[in-house]
């Protein structure tokens, strides 16, 4: 018996074992495997599917993501700009409102110091006046001796108080 060509009788049995377990297999295990392989097949279809479905989900979210962020950055900039525009208005009215405050007590201040100086002037006149009355007493006493004389010098002096108070 040679290693490389079996007999007759063991090819025979080998090649009806091997039509029988074929006959078998085509029979009942090629369409089962057929049907798993065409489950498999029907599986990863699917999955592609459903993975090419979730990938174009993706990229709608991620571009409606892309899209909330630019809307939220053009909202944050407006908002800044109002924010620095409603600063600067404040800031604005503020120093508007310092300077009129300021105007004012200035104002103020400015009446205050001419009602005093009128004040202080009249002040002056009446102490002017009172000495100017102490002096003319002296004078006058020594002048005017007889009530004739006092009488003329009164009325003269009047006259003049009345003109000047008028002017």
């Amino acid at each position: 018996m040679s290693l490389l060509l079996p007999e007759s009788g063991l090819l025979l049995w080998m090649l009806l074992a091997f039509g029988i377990v074929f006959a078998i297999l085509a029979k009942y295990g090629f369409p089962v495997i057929t049907q798993m392989v065409a489950k498999r097949k029907e599986y990863i279809d699917q999955s592609l599917q459903a993975a090419k479905t979730a990938n174009e989900q993706l990229q709608r979210l991620q571009s409606e993501g892309d899209a909330i962020l630019a809307k939220a950055r053009e909202e944050q900039a407006r908002i800044l700009k109002e924010a620095k525009e409603t600063g600067e208005r404040i800031v604005s009215d503020a120093r508007e409102k310092a300077q009129a405050e300021g105007n004012r007590m200035l104002h103020e201040v400015q009446a205050q110091i001419k009602e005093e100086k009128d004040e202080a002037i009249r002040d002056i006149r009446r102490q002017v006046a009172i000495l100017s009355v102490n002096i003319a007493e002296k004078v006058i006493r020594e002048k005017l001796d007889t009530n004739e004389k006092q009488m003329t010098m009164i009325e003269r002096m009047l006259d003049e108080i009345n003109n000047e108070s008028c002017q």
